[in-house]
Parts: structure tokens; sequence; C-alpha cells
């Protein structure tokens, strides 16, 4: 066991660093103010400097690197914004995966190298109305006809809903009840018959996108069809990747948090000094500090335990749902360190106390992920319908 990165982890890391932080920063600034995506421009350049599809295969323009890699890549960003760490979680932790791993070579060969490039951003489309937590309740439906796939329903919650550039579809492909009868689809944005809802208006997360989704008899090729009826398992091994990418951007988050809070409390003085020279002070520091490491040993030993290239629903779930938790507490205490200019939007804190507060929402929430662990300890599924 070996917890020492190689020099190549570790250059690849110090230049998502100096990039995100030279760069990204003023960009973060302004899609912060303005709420929007990042552009296409910057997206290009990420794919110049090799950010996007790092863990993806170099077949289809990716690095060939693996999960910790993008990682730690990821980390650099999420430090910077959310918003500039977006196009790299969807380029490599996202549905884009699911593509890689189970999607016909045709569809491969044409829309992973999108992804690689900058050209395009690739989001899920998982949640409906009546179907979150409950994802097998899920009611959007495709069928395979005359060499089409044609889908209709709706779908809610969909980050990137309206400015992505194509959607892997959760639907149900077949009358089998519950997950036997859920596969996916890949759905280009464009195509006729898709439209979206208002954007929705969220308490953080600005610079990316939340809309509905509606399908109303929209077609695509057969072989934008990713995992047939029966195969909501394999969407979930998937999945599982993507919670590590959910916990990486908590990570990120606060140890931005923390590392801007260190600064300010050297910095600040008050009764005479610094008052980092007060052990209250000294105390809230460690704990930060403590949370902030342990979220990071979780999150590694998910990704390079994983003998398949997706983790364990265990190790995935037990990842996220601590970053979850410790990016709440750390940016809470954040913003209480810093005091008045810790609540002022001139400053970071209260942009990453709010973002901090969705991803224990985002990808299944953190009360799901303790029921994952309970049912990985005692070695079944619990049924919450009885």
């Amino acid at each position: 066991m070996d917890f020492e990165l190689t020099a190549e982890q570790r250059e690849l890391r110090d230049t998502a660093r100096a990039f995100a932080r030279e760069q990204m920063a003023p960009v973060a600034r302004e899609l912060e103010r303005t709420n929007t995506p990042l552009s296409k421009e910057w997206k290009r350049r990420y794919a110049e400097m090799g950010f996007l599809g790092i863990n993806i295969s170099p077949d289809y323009g990716g690095l060939g690197l693996g999960n910790l890699e993008a990682i730690l890549v990821l980390e650099e960003f999420a430090r910077v914004h959310p918003a500039v760490a977006f196009p790299i979680f969807e380029s490599a932790v996202g549905p884009i995966k699911a593509v890689e791993r189970f999607g016909s070579e045709s569809l491969k060969k044409n829309l992973l190298p999108k992804v690689t490039s900058g050209e395009a951003i690739v989001a899920v489309a998982m949640s409906e109305p009546n179907a979150g937590s409950a994802l097998t309740d899920l009611t959007t439906r495709a069928e395979v006809r005359n060499g089409r796939v044609i889908v209709n329903g709706t779908k809610r919650w969909c980050t990137g809903g309206g400015s992505a550039d194509g959607y892997v579809v959760y639907c149900r492909l077949s009358d089998a009840p519950g997950a036997k009868g859920i596969g996916a689809v890949y759905v280009p944005n464009g195509v006729p018959g898709l439209s979206f809802g208002a954007r929705e208006e969220l308490m953080g997360f600005r610079g990316t996108t939340t809309a509905d989704i509606f399908f109303d008899n929209v077609e695509v090729p057969e072989d934008h069809l990713i995992v047939p009826a029966g195969s909501f398992s394999k969407l979930m091994e998937a999945f599982d990747l993507e919670r590590c990418g959910n916990a990486t951007m908590c990570l990120g988050i606060a140890a931005g948090a923390l590392e801007d809070t260190l600064a300010y409390v050297q910095e600040r003085k008050q009764f005479g000094k610094p008052i980092v020279e007060f052990q209250a002070v000294q105390l809230k520091l460690a704990e930060m500090a403590m949370k902030v490491e342990a979220a990071r040993l979780l999150i590694y030993r998910a990704v390079t335990r994983a003998s398949n290239g997706f983790p364990s629903v265990a190790d995935s779930s037990i990842a996220k749902c601590f970053a979850n938790e410790m990016v709440r507490e750390v940016t809470g205490a954040a913003m209480q360190l810093m005091g008045g200019y810790g609540y002022s939007k001139q400053y970071s804190a209260e942009q990453r106390f709010r973002d901090a507060w969705g991803w224990g929402i985002a990808g299944g929430t953190i009360d799901i992920q303790k029921i994952n662990i309970a049912s990985a300890l005692v070695g079944r599924r619990f049924d919450q319908r009885r």
C-alpha cells in the first residue's frame, strides 16, 4: 500500500493546479456573476492541455490514464469553482464513461472524440418528476423500431439541461417491472421533438444549467442505444464512478475553503494579534484539515481499488457520503472564521457554502448513500417499498 503519488501524477496535478489558478480564477468569477456556462473556446483550451478525457482511451482522443489521474485534475479545478470543473467532470467521470464501456463502436467513434476535443459536453438524464431516489420508478420510454429508437417522456433536475450537447437518457425499454425494464440511449441536442423547460433558479451551482427535458417522439439511430432493457446494473456500475466525481467536487470546494481560511486567519488581527494565535481558531483549522484529508483518502481508495474500471457501490457510496457531509461542515466553518468577509459576495467563502449543499442532493442523496453502505455491510439490498 503506497500513499505517494508518482512523479508523473504529481506533474499532472501541478500542471492542472497552475492552469486552474492562473487562468481560470478570473473566468470563474465571471461565470459566477453572469451564471453562464464555460465557453466553447475554453473547453477547446482544456482539450489542448489534455484535461478532457484523461481516462478515455487514446483511440478516441483521450490520454488513456487512470481514474485517479482524472480525479487529481478534477480536484484542482473544483478548488477554483465547480463551473470551471464541470467540463472535466463530464469528460472523465460523467455518463460518457458508460458510453465508452457499453456503447456501440459507431457511437463511440462518433461521440467520444468530440468530448475529448472540447466540442461536446454529454450530461446524464436520470431523475423524473416521480422518480428521484426511487429511480427504478422512471416512466420515460424508448422503443426500438425499424432501425430507430423512439423516446417519449420527461426528465427533471438534469444538470446541463438545455446547454449540454447530448444526453445519456435512462429509460424504460421493455414492460418488465422495475430495474429489469431499464436501459439507456444517447440523445443529441437539437433533434426534433426534444425540448427543455425553464432554467431552474438554484441556491448554488451558478455557471451550470439545470432544466426539465421533454421527449416527444424523439428519434435517434439504433446504434445510439447504449444498453438494452435489463442493464440497469451496468448503468449503476458506471454511476459509481460519477459518485466519486461528485465527492471530488466536494473535496475541491472544501480544500479551497481551507486554503483561503488558512491565509485569512494569519493576516486578520484582533486583540492585537493574528487570530490564528487563538486556540479556538487552531482547533477549528485542525478539524477542517482532518475532514478534507479523510475525504481525499476515501476517494483515492475508491478509484484505485476498482478492478474493472468502476468503483464498487460500497467504496463510492462511502466516499460520496463522507465528502457530501464534510464539505458542508468545512465551508460552514470557513465562513464563520472569516466573519463578515466570509458572508460577503466579494469573496469565495459564501459561494462555496452555497455550492456545498447541492452535492449531497445531486447524484443520490446522503441518506441513499447510507442505505447503500448498510446494504453492502449486510450483503443484501433493502426493499424500500415494503
